[in-house]
């Protein structure tokens, strides 16, 4: 009697497992903000999560581990995370660089599962408002008059702000004295406390421009922002350069497929939400919206796009 008891327990946990299998989200998601708190990206992250929240029916809680230029956050997914779907993290171009630069114990490629692209930065080069800097040919002029001591905050070395900054003394032969901080909520304390004469960032600076406490002296973008017209893009005061750099959600290697079309439909509904528009405005950044094919074939090419920018900025690890 006990084992046709044992046998019809049996079949009814199997008769169970399709349906439990199809439960995913079946609890909390934790999204690694690989940033620290107050920054443009976790500002976005934590709205862009609200709203998912809704759209996948499941609480989606932001974690911030930064540090190391944006890699230890999304490092943790590809090192550590069970392959589950319940630990994502924001995946930046940062690691697509800095793997160049030095050596990263994972692959950004092959050890993350690239879900969906969700936006992009606006990067731009700021003061503050008392600054005697009143464009960025002033800095400009007054860093070539005393090499080494323009200090600029960045989000970390290898990130794109750093990495702009490179390139504008590669074309002028101005240097400049490189700060990094784990974000740009550290950076932009380093700002307002005058430690530092400039930050470049990405638009976590746009509500210091809108309150007249930082003057908005270039951005790095094809045109001009909707949001500060008036200041010039970096191509138009002839450097021609753009940096744009686009962002979306990834989770560790090894994700089931059913798996990652749940996460992505879920995003893509979060990301055509009217209230996630009205973020992106007032961030000043673009929806960027790539499908899981789209991003991992992104994340192929500009893994190798990248190096050779790193190795045309003399920064390519020997």
């Amino acid at each position: 009697m006990h084992s046709v008891a044992r046998t019809l327990a049996l079949l009814v946990l199997i008769a169970a497992l399709p349906a439990a299998a199809q439960e995913f989200p079946s609890r909390p998601i934790t999204l690694i903000c690989p940033w620290p708190p107050g920054g443009s990206t976790d500002t976005h992250l934590r709205r862009f999560a609200e709203i998912a929240t809704r759209t996948l029916g499941q609480t989606i809680v932001i974690e911030n581990k930064p540090g190391f230029g944006g890699t230890i956050g999304m490092g943790l997914v590809a090192q550590n995370a069970k392959p589950d779907g319940y630990t994502l993290s924001q995946g930046h171009i940062g690691p697509f660089r800095i793997a160049h630069m030095q050596k990263l114990a994972w692959d950004p490629v092959r050890d993350l599962t690239y879900i969906i692209g969700i936006s992009g930065y606006t990067f731009g080069v700021e003061v503050k408002s008392d600054s005697p800097f009143k464009s960025f040919q002033d800095l400009l002029d007054w860093a070539k008059a005393n090499p080494g001591k323009m200090s600029y905050g960045s989000t970390g070395t290898g990130t794109s702000p750093h990495l702009l900054m490179e390139e504008v003394t590669m074309k002028t032969g101005v240097t400049f004295l490189h700060v990094p901080y784990k974000g740009n909520a550290d950076s932009t304390q380093a700002l307002l406390g005058g430690h530092v004469m400039a930050q470049s960032d990405s638009s976590g600076w746009g509500r210091f421009v809108d309150a007249g406490q930082f003057r908005l002296l270039v951005t790095f973008g094809t045109q001009r922002t909707k949001r500060w017209p008036s200041v010039p893009t970096a191509t138009d005061l002839g450097l021609d350069m753009v940096y744009n750099s686009p962002y979306g959600i990834v989770g560790p290697h090894g994700l089931e497929p059913k798996v990652v079309k749940t996460l992505h439909d879920g995003f893509k509904k979060a990301l055509d939400d009217p209230e996630h528009q009205k973020v992106l405005d007032q961030l000043d950044q673009e929806l960027w919206y790539r499908s899981s094919e789209d991003y991992t074939k992104y994340a192929r090419e500009t893994f190798q796009k990248e190096r050779a920018l790193i190795e045309r900025l003399g920064l390519l690890a020997k």
